[in-house]
């Protein structure tokens, strides 16, 4: 763990972010965001809930919320309990993402013809300390397409969790309680909707271009 990197605790929620290595483009393909999701439900899902996310051109963001060390050991199994033991569960769950980010990297550089790394290293991560900042944050990931010009209408985005939160389809998300947290499918619509003033969570977000 590079220095001055808080470590990833357990049971904790966060705003995990990161983007390519100057901004380049980690998703060239529209293939590319369902093999990046696939993965990340594979390596991510042991370790942690997701409550929101969205995809784009060159960046990400997610809202987990870590599992507890014994959900952990009961998840990824005996092969990584002895690491678990030796190194801690906040290693295991930086270990993961490391996992993710790099097994992506290699696939996309092996079809693109392509070497090195993709993504800024350390990856981003906040605590999400508060109600307010929960809700906000929810918003905010679901508006990013809008921000960044990649769409008029937020709500059309394809790979944003805004959709998929509505649906009735299968999903690992957290679905049920984020509508029961907005007070419904109503609700969380209506919320959605609203203009939130950014600089109130100005402090607690990066913005990538």
């Amino acid at each position: 763990m590079k220095a001055n990197i808080p470590k990833l605790e357990t049971e904790t929620y966060y705003h995990i972010y990161n983007r390519g290595i100057n901004g380049e483009t980690i998703f060239k393909q529209e293939y590319n965001y369902s093999y990046f999701l696939q993965k990340y439900a594979d390596y991510i899902e042991p370790i942690g809930e997701t409550y929101a996310y969205c995809l784009l051109k060159n960046h990400f963001h997610f809202l987990i919320k870590t599992r507890s060390e014994n959900e952990i050991v009961a998840r990824l199994g005996a092969k990584d309990f002895g690491l678990i033991n030796d190194r801690g569960a906040s290693f295991c769950i930086s270990n993961q993402f490391s996992k993710l980010f790099n097994g992506y990297a290699q696939a996309l550089n092996k079809i693109n013809n392509r070497r090195g790394g993709l993504f800024e290293e350390p990856f981003r991560r906040i605590v999400v300390d508060s109600e307010a900042y929960f809700t906000r944050l929810i918003w905010y990931i679901h508006h990013n397409p809008r921000k960044h010009r990649l769409v008029n209408d937020f709500r059309i985005y394809p790979h944003s969790s805004y959709r998929s939160i509505l649906s009735n389809a299968p999903t690992k998300l957290k679905r049920d309680y984020v509508l029961e947290w907005f007070g419904g499918k109503e609700a969380y619509q209506l919320f959605h909707q609203s203009q939130i003033d950014e600089n109130a969570i100005k402090h607690l977000i990066t913005e990538y271009e």
